[in-house]
């Protein structure tokens, strides 16, 4: 993906989740989109995967009903081959990574990443 689409595509992105635009969201992602996401387990339980444009569109209307708030500043913005990574920061303060993977100008699949800290006790020490 080129650096100038990757900007461009981040800034929408990040417009349209900070007005709770899903319909807009939804207009750059492929009828059987694949999504996955640690926080569509919390929600609807099963393996955190969403197929299909109308069960994401469930999955993020939910998502914007429980956190009325929700509100995202890009931090970086990454272009590969046909994939974008957008590094957020949300309205809690914790730190995400949207991977995106395209087929042609929409998302065919995506994937929400989330910090993993370390747990207390296992850091290196000098």
């Amino acid at each position: 993906m080129d650096h100038d689409a990757a900007i461009v595509f981040a800034e929408q992105w990040v417009r349209d989740w900070n007005a709770h635009d899903i319909d807009a969201l939804l207009t750059h992602f492929t009828d059987d989109i694949v999504f996955t996401s640690p926080v569509a387990v919390r929600l609807f339980g099963g393996d955190g995967v969403i197929r299909g444009k109308e069960a994401l569109r469930k999955y993020w209307a939910e998502g914007v009903r429980l956190i009325p708030d929700l509100r995202f500043e890009v931090l970086a913005v990454y272009a590969g081959i046909s994939t974008l990574v957008i590094n957020y920061r949300n309205q809690a303060g914790g730190a995400v990574c949207e991977v995106l993977t395209f087929d042609g100008p929409l998302v065919r699949e995506g994937h929400g990443t989330y910090l993993a800290q370390a747990p207390t006790g296992l850091e290196d020490h000098d």
